[in-house]
């Protein structure tokens, strides 16, 4: 612990002993200067910080320094009813501040209780219970902000984090400042009540026990009493108006003293009119020319010296530009930072600007943010930020998706037209442009809002432009999302899984897998849309199977058996028959002779015209699949899958390879075609 955590510890153990033990009044001098100077720096804090939570620990520090202040008030009241003594401090605030006079010492600290309760206690409650209630009010909002400028690329992931822990910090902030400020409240009522007490208990000791008369009586303890009243109430006015200044502070980049003086004389021709009626009242009321005049001249020599200000400021800001330009162009880090290439880009052009601008009702960045969470449920991974912005080398209605800086589809859209997809038979009657539909390549029409309720009825899937755009993105994400899951993303995979399963990290890697392999296991799952989101048993088999062998193609069928009930379910879709295309004896067996084993992994080769024959008998079966309306699965044994996959990546990416162990037992597999070749 270290010696100021024992500072603070030791402060509020003094602050309970003050209530319990009575203390010398010498103590009770150095206590009572040292409370007016924390209510000092207190307040010269609050003026000098440039946002509220600069100064966050506030709320807290106003209860201690509460309590220390009603400690002092409880030991004073004990000293001076007991021994007729409260010390030096309170003496000399009783007779030189006050004049020895009573009735002005009793003024003095009416107007202080009236100016603490009524004026500034008064009014900083109230701004606390609002800054509160606005706090509250505005979180969800602000949280949508810092979401779109995230989605935006305006911010990075990082600064996304911090935004979210500053407007957290600022509820709490608030909120305590609305219940602190009840402490300045009730503070300023129990220093009414001491006073009260120690002038009429005192009277009453001072005649009973100190054989004192009536006069006497009054004349000492009313001074003791208006003394500690006005050396309490003094710390107690300046942290009511710290309190004061801190729930009123607007974030600013400067402190209090620099926004008073830049903006209370941000006009200086106000100051030459003020100046002129200065110098009238002199003139035309008996008020002493001797007062007015040099006000008026010190009022217009600082007109005159601010409004010459500016042109000085302006010229200097513009060298400082110009130097600031001169430098980013020579330094090496303004080349350096054009070499950064954004993981995923949306451009469009200026045509398609209301997509994405809130102000003109688009609603893109929030469709973005729900894109990347539905990707994260059904993919397992966190796709990066996509950064959005207008091209004006694109056409007005066209728009592209980049990943990695690679154009990776592209589009046109037209936003006052809906995109409707044919049911499968053409219908001349629809009017509309002829278009593709861009996700899917199915043959669609642009059609007018007009046209809309006929094309639902003739059985068109009807889309809105930023449906179609959004649905688009999801599909191409999801398509090259292996891609975008580098040896950094899996590190982060990594931390996330170790913080619920250490143990199994550390069997996994950095021995005997690497970060790389591991990486390499989890884009080859990607890429046949396999989600990895189960990752405890993804590494569990990596654990299992990663000491007997490192390649990574072998690892990945591993895994793949161990997911079995996930692709499963993937394929079947909760129906008991999973209908499938299966490849004959004669080619599995031509495709296992084909494999060749090396040292730097196993890899396919068999004669061209007979992986041409192969081939083209896949191709007549999906045909055949997809003229009657559904989806083709291609079903070989383990042994083969990968090659299998290896060969009709090029051709047929879209077709699933499964093997028989990536199957669940209880469903029922049925054949609904044989690749054979003569």
């Amino acid at each position: 612990m270290s010696a100021r955590d024992v500072s603070v510890l030791f402060s509020v153990i003094l602050i309970v002993a003050m209530l319990v033990i009575p203390l010398p009044p010498v103590l009770l001098s150095v206590l009572i200067i040292i409370n007016i100077s924390l209510a000092l720096i207190v307040l010269l804090t609050t003026m000098n910080m440039k946002e509220p939570l600069q100064f966050s620990i506030f709320p807290s520090l106003l209860l201690l320094l509460t309590l220390f202040r009603l400690g002092l008030n409880v030991s004073t009241t004990r000293s001076i009813l007991s021994k007729g003594d409260a010390g030096n401090v309170v003496e000399t605030f009783g007779t030189f501040v006050v004049g020895g006079n009573v009735l002005v010492g009793m003024v003095v600290f009416l107007i202080l209780i009236v100016i603490q309760f009524v004026v500034i206690t008064k009014g900083a409650e109230r701004v606390s219970e609002v800054a509160a209630r606005f706090t509250l009010d505005a979180m969800p909002g602000k949280q949508m902000s810092i979401d779109a400028d995230l989605n935006a690329g305006m911010i990075s992931e990082h600064e996304a984090r911090e935004r979210r822990e500053k407007v957290s910090k600022e509820s709490d902030f608030y909120g305590s400042m609305d219940g602190a400020s009840k402490f300045v409240k009730g503070d300023a009522i129990a220093g009414i009540v001491i006073v009260v007490i120690n002038l009429v208990f005192g009277i009453i000791i001072g005649m009973l026990q100190l054989d004192l008369s009536f006069g006497d009586a009054v004349t000492k303890f009313s001074l003791l009493t208006v003394g500690d009243g006005i050396v309490s109430q003094i710390p107690a006015l300046l942290i009511s108006t710290a309190t004061g200044i801190v729930v009123t502070r607007a974030a600013s980049d400067n402190n209090l003293g620099q926004d008073i003086t830049s903006q209370l004389f941000a006009y200086p021709k106000l100051l030459f009119i003020t100046a002129f009626t200065i110098f009238a009242l002199g003139i035309f009321t008996p008020i002493n020319n001797l007062l007015t005049v040099p006000i008026s001249a010190i009022l217009v020599f600082g007109g005159f010296m601010l409004s010459r200000q500016p042109k000085q400021d302006e010229e200097e800001l513009l060298e400082l530009e110009e130097e600031a330009q001169t430098d980013e162009m020579k330094s090496p880090e303004s080349v350096v930072n054009l070499l950064n290439v954004d993981p995923i880009e949306f451009e469009f052009g200026y045509g398609l600007i209301p997509l994405a601008d809130t102000n003109q009702g688009g609603d893109l960045l929030d469709r973005i943010v729900m894109i990347r969470r539905q990707l994260a449920l059904e993919l397992g991974i966190v796709i990066p930020v996509v950064r959005i912005r207008d091209n004006i080398q694109l056409e007005p209605n066209e728009y592209r998706l980049k990943i990695k800086g690679n154009e990776m589809a592209k589009g046109e859209l037209l936003l006052d037209h809906y995109l409707a997809m044919s049911p499968g038979m053409e219908d001349d009657g629809l009017e509309g442009i002829d278009t593709v539909e861009p996700s899917f390549g199915l043959p669609a029409k642009w059609i007018t809002e007009s046209t809309k309720e006929q094309a639902e009825i003739l059985g068109y899937t009807v889309v809105d432009p930023p449906s179609v755009v959004s649905t688009h993105i999801t599909e191409v994400i999801k398509a090259n999302a292996y891609e975008l899951l580098g040896r950094q993303e899996t590190k982060q995979l990594i931390d996330h899984v170790k913080e619920t399963y250490p143990i199994l990290i550390e069997e996994v890697t950095p021995n005997p897998l690497s970060i790389g392999e591991i990486q390499k296991v989890l884009a080859k799952l990607l890429k046949e849309n396999v989600s990895i989101r189960n990752l405890p048993i993804i590494f569990e088999t990596l654990a299992d199977y990663g000491k007997m062998s490192t390649d990574t193609d072998l690892l990945t069928e591993y895994v793949r058996q161990a997911l079995a009930r996930q692709i499963t379910n993937q394929y079947a879709e909760n129906e008991e028959t999973l209908k499938v295309i299966t490849l004959s004896g004669r080619v599995e067996k031509l495709i296992a002779d084909g494999v060749q084993q090396t040292d730097h992994g196993n890899y396919l080769s068999i004669d061209p015209t007979e992986s041409q024959k192969i081939l083209e008998a896949m191709a007549a079966q999906i045909e055949q699949r997809s003229l009657s309306g559904e989806s083709s699965i291609m079903l070989c044994s383990p042994a083969v899958r990968m090659y299998v996959r290896q060969m009709t990546e090029r051709y047929f990416p879209q077709v699933p390879i499964l093997s028989y162990n990536e199957l669940e037992a209880n469903i029922e597999v049925q054949s609904v075609g044989v690749v054979n070749i003569e």
